[in-house]
């Protein structure tokens, strides 16, 4: 449980259907709120339930959260409205290790790192399934907006978009495999968000009209390069911005202080770039470079892709798939061939901006058919 209105809801909803139902929140980092040795510490977004079988005799689940000491304490608030059993759980190590330490080394090495997928997949979904089990939870619960549906004829199950368009976060859990989608439930899938906040007043849940957070949980300033430096300080060294020709244009303190596409914050003087917007196109953080360059520059008909996960059966042939290159991005119509653990993708019109470290999915229709990360 996040503390937030989703997973609150998603909590209120099993609840009300009567399964037996656990909160759970994850401490991801130090919030003051308990020791990280202390196994049951503090927060992330996700409930277990345990206890009864629903009609197919499955044990149900619970949730878990986002990140304050605040947060925490709104997920036991709401725990307490619903009167469920809650819990918080250290896992400070974890996301150091498997989350953090990712942020870090990608913005080090000039890519664009998607934290919340990481985490989706290495801990909500890994480590916090294993724990779960540990209370005799059979299911996973998290407030995100997708749902997940089973295909009896092809025997698997099948990670679908949200009802709800602009609240649609099947992009960020592209990673999630068969074993980790059987477990996964998603309440508030199937509704929009303004039916949720109703839900939650309705309930009279105390995070009814709790704005939504729009900074990682980890860098709650927004300020991504100064906690990049703060880790590794051996990326903070100043290099060259240079056009497309290698006309050098300007200097920077850092190639993580950058990302494709961007075009505010370049430091560059009006009289270095007279009249013409530049974006980042490139970075090469071997030599410490930054190309930059007009926006059609940015476009590009094809990309590659590694550490591809398949939901559905791996392709044998190219397919075609809407593609989606971003969370904000309008998916694209595009041909997918699959290489092993890799993938090629020939978009039918250019796109603006495809950024490494970022994840490309394959829908067809609302079904995610898999992603990986873009190199």
């Amino acid at each position: 449980m996040s503390g937030g209105v989703d997973s609150s809801v998603a909590a209120a909803l099993l609840a009300d259907e009567g399964h037996d139902v656990i909160g759970i929140s994850m401490q991801l980092h130090n919030v003051g709120a308990a020791s990280p040795h202390d196994d049951f510490a503090s927060v992330s977004h996700d409930i277990v339930a345990t206890g009864s079988d629903d009609a197919s005799g499955r044990r149900m689940p619970s949730f878990g959260g986002c990140c304050s000491l605040e947060d925490l304490h709104d997920a036991r608030r709401v725990a307490a409205a619903l009167n469920i059993p809650y819990y918080m759980m250290n896992f400070e190590r974890q996301f150091n290790d498997q989350v953090v330490s990712n942020f870090v080394r990608e913005y080090a090495s000039g890519r664009t790192p998607l934290p919340c997928a990481h985490c989706n997949s290495d801990l909500k979904f890994a480590t916090l399934v294993e724990r779960a089990r540990a209370f005799g939870a059979d299911s996973l619960a998290t407030g995100h907006y997708a749902r997940v549906e089973r295909d009896w004829n092809a025997g698997r199950f099948l990670l679908k978009r949200a009802a709800d368009a602009t609240k649609d976060q099947s992009y960020f859990l592209f990673s999630l495999n068969q074993d980790q989608l059987s477990h996964a439930l998603f309440p508030v899938g199937d509704r929009s968000k303004a039916a949720v906040r109703d839900y939650a007043r309705q309930r009279r849940l105390p995070v009814a009209d709790k704005p939504d957070s729009q900074e990682l949980c980890f860098i709650p300033d927004n300020d991504y390069a100064s906690f990049v430096t703060s880790r590794a300080p051996d990326v903070a060294r100043a290099g060259l911005i240079v056009d497309e020709h290698d006309r050098r244009l300007g200097t920077h303190d850092g190639v993580h202080r950058f990302t494709i596409g961007q075009r505010k914050g370049l430091g560059l003087s009006s009289s270095a770039t007279p009249g013409r917007p530049l974006y980042v196109l490139k970075i090469n953080p071997a030599e410490r470079q930054v190309v930059v360059g007009p926006k059609a520059s940015l476009e590009r008909t094809t990309l590659t892709a590694s550490h591809v996960n398949w939901i559905v059966d791996e392709p044998a042939c190219p397919i075609r798939a809407e593609v989606q290159i971003r969370y904000r991005h309008r998916a694209a119509p595009a041909t997918v061939r699959s290489v092993g653990r890799s993938v090629e993708v020939v978009f039918d019109t250019p796109q603006i901006a495809v950024t490494p470290g970022q994840a490309v999915v394959f829908y067809d229709g609302d079904t995610v058919l898999g992603g990986g990360w873009i190199d």
